[in-house]
This record gives structure tokens, sequence and C-alpha cells, in this order.
């Protein structure tokens, strides 16, 4: 999908008006209509502003990551010692043994907070 109609998609997935993200980016609804025809591309500073508004990381809006979570979300702190960052940043670097390691635990845990915490 092209970047202009994601941006469309994602505005309406919201329920948000063009003149909405107009206001927030300080810009006429002409340019954010533009962006999502595609006529234009939003400078840098643009596009966090975006990803601010809507909440999402700017890897999300390029369509570079299905992961919605903005950066502040990435930041959070689990424990005085460890970030969500840090827990996906170390997954990253497991071998195979330890990955499927991770994932038993980890349908354990889902298993676990189920019972604890039914819907």
């Amino acid at each position: 999908m092209e970047f202009g109609e994601f941006l469309a998609k994602l505005r309406k997935e919201r329920g948000i008006l063009q003149k909405e993200v107009a206001a927030y980016l300080n810009m006429t609804v002409s340019t954010v209509s533009n962006y999502e025809k595609g006529v234009h591309t939003p400078d840098l500073n643009t596009l966090i502003k975006l990803a601010d508004f809507y909440d999402v990381s700017t890897d999300y809006l390029l369509q570079r990551t299905r992961y919605k979570a903005n950066i502040s979300t990435l930041n959070k702190r689990l424990s005085a010692d460890y970030t969500i960052s840090d827990l996906m940043n170390t997954t990253l670097e497991l071998d195979r043994h330890n990955i499927d390691a991770l994932l038993d635990y980890y349908e354990l845990l889902t298993m676990r907070n189920s019972i604890n915490h039914p819907k």
C-alpha cells in the first residue's frame, strides 16, 4: 500500500477528520489531503509529528513493521534495569535453542495469566 493510502486508512480507522490532523500539524487541510493522495510526502519533522499524533512508530507509518507501538512504549521501564526495548534486543540475540525455550516460557506465562485474569 502506498504511504498516502496508508495514512488515510489509519486516519479513517481512528475516526479522525483531515481538519483535525491539519490542526495538530498546524497546516492546511489541503496539505493533509495531498499527503493522503500521494501528491506530496511529509518531511521528517512532519512524519515524526504524524507518528506522535497517531501514537505509532515512524517505522509503522512507513510500513516497515506491523508493530504499532511508539517510542515511549519501547522505552517503558519493566524494572529499574530493563525496558521493553532491552527485552526485544536480547530476544533478537538468542540462539535457536534459547528462542525455543523462550517461546515455551511465553506460552506458559500466557496460560498462567489467562487463568489468573480471565476475560
